[in-house]
């Protein structure tokens, strides 16, 4: 199996509900990957957003992510250090941690969640630019998996946690039933 990037919060290629978007409670979403590269030694995340007006917006940077981590939980805190060693850069908002959607009215963003899985830890000057921090990557990119969630002004419906329910919302043709007698 090849490494990959998933949520519980969203779907490849679906809407990213609205508690984690700049509309809601602004909360990173809880992510999980699996099948690292055995030389893994950290993994960066960059969330970005291609459809911005004045080009691409990046939303989160984290890195140093130890290789031993399998998922970053719901609700990251917005510092530049956390207690595992993993750090955080500043997004295009100016501000250290995540920040959500919130795209101008209009057709839906796409948020590119792009897990990199790295040879070393990197050095990068605290609460410094995706711009640094790939710099930092170049040539120690072992493997990448990545993650695409949508987002529109005005909101995505909270996805339930029934899952039939959860499938009829992301695919309404996906569910059949018998007929019901008469």
């Amino acid at each position: 199996m090849a490494f990959q990037l998933t949520s519980t919060a969203f779907e490849e290629g679906q809407p990213i509900p609205i508690e984690f978007t700049g509309e809601g409670r602004n909360t990173s979403p809880q992510l999980k990957w699996t099948d690292l590269p055995k030389e893994t030694r950290s993994l960066a995340l960059i969330c970005e957003d291609p459809d911005a007006p004045r080009g691409t917006f990046t939303h989160w940077l984290i890195f140093n992510i130890p290789s031993e981590a399998r998922e970053l939980p719901e609700g990251i805190d917005r510092r530049e250090g956390l207690a595992n060693g993993t750090r955080q850069g500043r997004s295009d908002f100016g501000k250290v941690g995540y920040f959500g959607p919130k795209p101008p009215a209009g057709k839906p963003h796409r948020y590119f969640f792009k897990l990199f899985a790295l040879d070393r830890m990197l050095e990068v000057p605290g609460a410094d630019t995706r711009e640094h921090l790939l710099a930092a990557m170049k040539g120690h990119v072992l493997a990448q998996a990545q993650l695409v969630g949508t987002y529109q002004q005005g909101g995505s419906r909270k996805i339930p946690d029934d899952p039939i329910e959860k499938k009829r919302l992301q695919d309404p043709g996906a569910i059949h039933t018998a007929p019901q007698a008469d």
